[in-house]
């Protein structure tokens, strides 16, 4: 279970898949919106997790995460949300991005029980804090 990057170092025949280190960012509820966005608005996950027919984040899914992250006061180059099963399955970076991709893990929302007129915001900071490189 970890996120991996292609890299070709010097000399070597083929690239050599490095693992990325996992991070936690502070849960905020900023972010932790992001999750709940994403949980109650299957139009938005489905954007964010749009995937090319040999599995890939497509150029389009990254672009909605990069923005919609912008829009949180997070500026990068290129950022990615894939999902835990993605993760638990070792995401590898494309070597195009190696050097520049972030990528964000949606925590699962099979995991939460919405109900009626509740807030999901302290469901989304809770795991966001306990996914690994959770938004």
């Amino acid at each position: 279970m970890a996120i991996f990057k292609l890299v070709t170092k010097k000399g070597a025949a083929a690239p050599v898949a490095l693992p990325v280190p996992d991070f936690s960012f502070n849960p905020n509820d900023s972010l932790a919106q992001m999750i709940v966005d994403a949980w109650v608005d299957q139009a938005y996950q489905d954007s964010l997790m749009e995937r090319d027919a040999n599995g890939k984040v497509t150029d389009a899914a990254a672009l909605v995460a990069r923005v919609s992250l912008a829009e949180r006061g997070i500026y990068l180059n290129r950022a990615v949300v894939i999902s835990e099963y993605e993760f638990n399955n070792d995401y590898t970076v494309p070597p195009a991005y190696a050097d520049e991709e972030v990528v964000f893990v949606l925590p699962d929302p099979s995991r939460v029980t919405p109900r009626s007129g509740q807030s999901l915001l302290d469901t989304a900071r809770l795991l966001m804090a306990t996914t690994p490189n959770g938004i």
